[in-house]
């Protein structure tokens, strides 16, 4: 008999949560203007709204919190985090920030001036509103695949490179600071990106001379599909892929909240050394000194752990295994997902699941509350809401994919607990043809409004 898979770690310290009623899920929400960020944590029973900052940490990294260095200057542990990220990436200037978004800030302040573009693969919210901040422009320059929910391609992240040239043609070298490449492609489904493909965009960068930057919050799920999926990469080791995959790039933006395996932290990491001076003056003026950056010396020292346990093949088997489980069981149910299953999060094609709410009352958004409303499960729109407006014309953009994003934290979540988002979302999929309305905006703010936006139901 083969023995089944069983998951390469035991639970040492759990935390209780709480089921609650129908009832009490209609009054939270309602008072929280249907926007799931305002619920509180104590309001949901399984919370996959993100998997950033989520996941469980192990008692390597416990310890290696014990022993961080709180120094201002020349922090032992960030020498220890350097080094880390040298050893993995090749880089050899590294810019601690306290999470992804706050790298992206410092990244785009020495680079990105009004009236440029920065083509790439689906640039991911903050990413693409720390752009548009700056009276810039994201050009998503994605494979028309991605938006095929239903259609197998094995790596749906990748980047057109027609449409990367046609991104140069239209607004000329000079507009264009940098291609950004986001490995996993989270908008596009948590989908990666080919060996292959990271080879051609750097092809594409050098003989236009343009840099490129990989926004690398879940490189390792990227490498491990890389191994599984690409010719020529599964007798490689995790370490191995990942250090091709960035000799492929000019630099690199990381929330270490993702594959970083810590609650906080990030950094910017890159090889030209003037661009290192420059962000560092940015990064001293946002986050703090070059040698911490807005992180404790604590949790450099977790970070330095968990970057080397999340580039193991045996962490991401099971992590990637516990997402593809649930993804098999909603398959089984008939519901509307994208295929193949990405390496964080199991995506929902809303329009499919809804096809009698009109999107312009925010269908991915109706059926993340329907979710909530059903079992308490928290999930979050990937779709018109955080797509935005267009900053010209102010009118909605109305993305290919409209999706709800099942985001499955790290360490964190049973099989029992994957059952029953199944079967929770199973009861609203049996209930969909009764769901014809949406919601209408109330306030919203500028820039990434999906965050505190406020809804009343149609």
């Amino acid at each position: 008999m083969e023995l089944p898979y069983a998951e390469p770690y035991k639970i040492k310290t759990v935390e209780s949560i709480h089921r609650s009623t129908p009832e009490q899920r209609k009054q939270w929400i309602r008072e929280a203007r249907y926007n799931l960020f305002y619920l509180d944590s104590d309001q949901v029973y399984i919370d996959l709204l993100t998997d950033s900052g989520t996941g469980s940490m192990s008692q390597k990294q416990w310890s290696a919190i014990m022993s961080g260095d709180e120094a201002y200057a020349g922090s032992r542990s960030f020498i220890e985090l350097r080094e880390t990220i040298r050893e993995l990436t090749g880089f050899q200037h590294v810019l601690p920030t306290h999470q992804g978004r706050a790298a992206e800030n410092v990244l785009f302040s020495t680079t990105v001036k009004a009236g440029d573009v920065l083509p790439g693969n689906a640039h991911f919210d903050t990413t693409k509103g720390h752009i548009e901040f700056r009276n810039a422009r994201a050009i998503d320059c994605t494979i028309d695949e991605a938006s095929r929910t239903d259609l197998y391609h094995p790596f749906k992240g990748n980047v057109d490179i027609a449409k990367l040239e046609q991104a140069l043609a239209t607004y000329g070298r000079d507009k264009i600071p940098m291609v950004i490449v986001t490995i996993t492609c989270n908008s596009t489904g948590g989908q990666p990106v080919s060996m292959e493909n990271l080879k051609q965009v750097r092809e594409f960068s050098l003989q236009h001379n343009i840099p490129v930057f990989f926004d690398s919050a879940r490189f390792a799920e990227n490498a491990y599909f890389i191994k599984t999926r690409e010719e020529g990469y599964a007798g490689k080791e995790i370490r191995e892929i990942v250090r091709e995959m960035f000799s492929y790039a000019d630099g690199m933006t990381m929330s270490s909240k993702k594959d970083g395996l810590v609650n906080i932290g990030g950094f910017l990491a890159m090889h030209d050394h003037e661009l290192y001076r420059s962000a560092s003056h940015f990064n001293i003026m946002f986050e703090g000194f070059l040698s911490y950056g807005g992180m404790a010396g604590r949790d450099m020292a977790a970070l330095s752990v968990g970057l080397m346990e999340a580039t193991t093949f045996e962490f991401l088997e099971s992590r990637i295994r516990q997402v593809h489980y649930l993804g098999e069981k909603l398959k089984a149910y008939g519901i509307p997902i994208q295929e193949p299953f990405g390496g964080h999060a199991i995506f929902v094609d809303a329009k499919k699941f809804l096809p009698e709410v009109p999107k312009e009352e925010y269908t991915g958004q109706t059926l993340a509350i329907e979710l909530y409303l059903e079992g308490g499960i928290r999930g979050v729109e990937i779709g018109t809401l955080l797509a935005d407006r267009d900053p010209d014309t102010r009118e909605n953009r109305y993305p290919e994919l409209e999706l709800v994003r099942l985001a499955i934290p790290r360490r964190v979540y049973t099989r029992s607990h994957m059952d029953y988002i199944a079967a929770t979302l199973k009861n609203v999929y049996d209930r969909r043809d009764r769901i014809t309305r949406g919601y209408r905006i109330l306030d919203e703010a500028p820039f990434m409004r999906h965050f505190t936006v406020e809804l009343q139901p149609l």
